[in-house]
C-alpha cells in the first residue's frame, strides 16, 4: 500500500512524493517452539575451557535466526580449535549440565576435503532441524548442536537428552542422515556422554546408523 503526499513550494509549483506503507503482516514476526542460545568456544590457551566458552545471543523467531545467521562468520571459516553450539535457551553446551548428564550425542565425522564443500551445507540443515523442531515428536529430546573445526577433521554432533530414550535416539539419527542426505555408506555413531568422558582403553558404548531407512541395520557394538 502506498500514499501521496502534495506539497507546494514557494514558487508555485507543487511536488508529490509517494511513500510506502508497510502492511502490519509484514511486521509480524514467526516465533518458534523454543528459544535459542548461541554459544563461539574460542581456542585461546591462556584460559580455562569454560572462560572460553562464551554466549553470544539468544533469539525465538524465524527472523531473528536469519539475522544472525547471515552476519555470522561461516563455520569452515572460523579458526582452528574453535566451535560453534545451538542450544536450547538454559541448557549449556557442556556434559556437566544437568539436562545433558544422562544425554549422549549423534557424532558426524567430517573430512578436511569436505570443510570448504559440505561443511557449511551440514551446519546449516542441521541448525535448521534444530529450530524448525524436524524431529517431530522426538524433538524435546534434542538439547543441541556442537559443530568443532579441527585440524585432523571436523566434528558435527547433535545432542540428546537421555541415553535410555532409545526410539527418540532412532528417530533422531534417521532424520539427520535424510536431511544431511548422507549416502548411505556413511555411519554416523551414538555415544553417551559418560562414556566419552571416560577416557580408558574400552571402547565406548556406541550405537551407529549405517543405513537411513531401516531400523535392522542399527548395531551395538
Amino acid at each position: 500500500m502506498s500514499t501521496e503526499r502534495t506539497e507546494e513550494v514557494e514558487n508555485g509549483t507543487t511536488t508529490t512524493t509517494t511513500t510506502e506503507e508497510v502492511s502490519p503482516e509484514m511486521l509480524i514476526k514467526h516465533p518458534l517452539q523454543n528459544m535459542w542460545s548461541l554459544w563461539f568456544y574460542k581456542n585461546d590457551r591462556t584460559k580455562s575451557w569454560e572462560e572460553n566458552l562464551m554466549e553470544i545471543i539468544t533469539f525465538d523467531t524465524v527472523e531473528d535466526f536469519w539475522a544472525l545467521y547471515n552476519h555470522l562468520e561461516v563455520v569452515s571459516k572460523i579458526p582452528l580449535g574453535c566451535d560453534y553450539a545451538l542450544f536450547k535457551q538454559g541448557i549449556k553446551p557442556m556434559w556437566e549440565d544437568n539436562r545433558n548428564k544422562q544425554g549422549g550425542r549423534w557424532l558426524l565425522n567430517v573430512q578436511k576435503s569436505q570443510r570448504n564443500t559440505d561443511l557449511n551445507n551440514y551446519w546449516l540443515e542441521i541448525l535448521l532441524c534444530m529450530i524448525g523442531e524436524a524431529f517431530d515428536e522426538s524433538s524435546d529430546d534434542v538439547n543441541g548442536t556442537v559443530v568443532q573445526i579441527r585440524n585432523k577433521g571436523d566434528k558435527l554432533a547433535v545432542w540428546t537428552a537421555d541415553v535410555k530414550h532409545y526410539d527418540a535416539i532412532m528417530k533422531i539419527g534417521r532424520t539427520i542422515k535424510e536431511r544431511l542426505n548422507l549416502h548411505p555408506r556413511n555411519t554416523i555413531g551414538y555415544e553417551a556422554h559418560a562414556d566419552t568422558q571416560v577416557k580408558t582403553g574400552v571402547k565406548p558404548y556406541i550405537l551407529i546408523l549405517r543405513k537411513k531407512s531401516t531400523i535392522e541395520n542399527w548395531k551395538w557394538l
